[in-house]
């Protein structure tokens, strides 16, 4: 099977006395339009891989590998093909939902026009479509959430990281972000690797899993 992600012995320490080990020599690989579970409890690493994986952390040691290509020498080169949303980063503020949207399609090269037709029926699928000229700040959490996997999104990325996507949603709106999940893969044949400590979400839309403790895998398996 193809992969378009490769991480090999990827390792994250934090300085310090003692230094702490946060992620600590992890290797595995997300496949071509395959959904990909990373569970662990709160402190296990998940976040931090994330971020690892997006550049906006650097690792101590290991490798990334995006589409077969080194990310430390193809940084710019993947990240046009790879989007990120997660509960714990927020967007400007003052700007409108509509103004965040159009900025991020400006960085993958979309017009204003092209932006708005592709993130239009997104805002729609999510119910957040009459907020497109309020404020960020005036939305809910629920709502930034929804917001952030719009903007993951609607760019057609080839491969999108989640951490915790639904952690702020109530269960009927974290179910239908999950069907959501399922669509993308199965459409556009999206790979995505989506962080979470809920074993019930991983069941419903992994086809793996991995699981996280101290920032060690300790097991990998089919959910």
């Amino acid at each position: 099977m193809t992969h378009v992600l490769s991480i090999q012995k990827l390792k994250k320490v934090y300085q310090g006395k003692p230094p702490v080990t946060a992620v600590d020599g992890i290797s595995f690989e997300l496949h071509k339009g395959e959904i990909l579970g990373l569970l662990g409890p709160n402190g296990s690493g998940k976040t931090t891989t994330i971020q690892m994986l997006m550049g906006t952390l650097s690792s101590t040691s290991g490798a990334i590998y995006y589409f077969g290509k080194d990310f430390a020498t193809h940084r710019s080169e993947v990240l046009q093909k790879v989007s990120f949303a997660s509960t714990y980063t927020s967007l400007p503020w003052l700007l409108t939902v509509a103004q965040n949207l159009e900025v991020f399609g400006y960085l993958y090269g979309l017009t204003r026009k092209e932006s708005y037709k592709k993130f239009e029926p997104l805002l729609e699928r999510f119910g957040i479509l009459n907020k497109m000229k309020h404020r960020v700040s005036t939305l809910s959490a629920g709502q930034v959430t929804r917001l952030m996997l719009v903007k993951a999104f609607f760019t057609s990325p080839k491969v999108v990281l989640l951490d915790e996507p639904t952690a702020s949603l109530d269960p009927d709106i974290a179910h239908d972000v999950c069907c959501f999940l399922l669509e993308q893969r199965n459409k556009e044949g999206t790979s995505i690797l989506f962080t979470s400590h809920k074993m019930t979400e991983a069941m419903e839309i992994c086809d793996r899993t991995i699981f996280l403790k101290e920032g060690k895998i300790i097991a990998a398996d089919l959910p």
